[in-house]
């Protein structure tokens, strides 16, 4: 008789480290704190300022905050919206400018203009 080959080798799900997450891995919980949040803040004054019928609340507040809390929940760039905000901030502070030397340009030395274009063609 022939003897089976066993395998200890077992394939490790993709959703295997997905236990701090929502929804069986789907939704970080920061992502999901900070939808709430945003959709609380904008929602809110929407749901209560905005002087139209029943049907056209409903209607503006699904063109706005749909596509709010989908981008709030997804993140951008495997980041929370406010990691997203933050990395911005920092860029924005921490960016250099930079500056090109002209070529034969010396900074500093008389300007170039009608008058310097006059003494030459004497």
């Amino acid at each position: 008789m022939e003897e089976k080959e066993y395998s200890n080798q077992y394939a490790i799900p993709a959703n295997y480290t997905d236990s701090g997450k929502l929804f069986g891995g789907m939704l970080e919980v920061r992502n999901t704190i900070e939808a709430i949040f945003i959709l609380t803040v904008v929602g809110y004054p929407e749901l209560t300022w905005l002087p139209l019928t029943g049907v056209m609340k409903v209607v503006v507040m699904t063109v706005t905050l749909l596509p709010l809390g989908i981008i709030a929940l997804m993140g951008i760039a495997g980041d929370s919206l406010l990691q997203y905000a933050g990395h911005i901030v920092r860029y924005w502070a921490r960016r250099r400018k930079l500056h090109y030397r002209r070529i034969g340009y010396r900074y500093g030395k008389g300007k170039k203009g009608a008058a310097s274009r006059k003494k030459a063609g004497k």
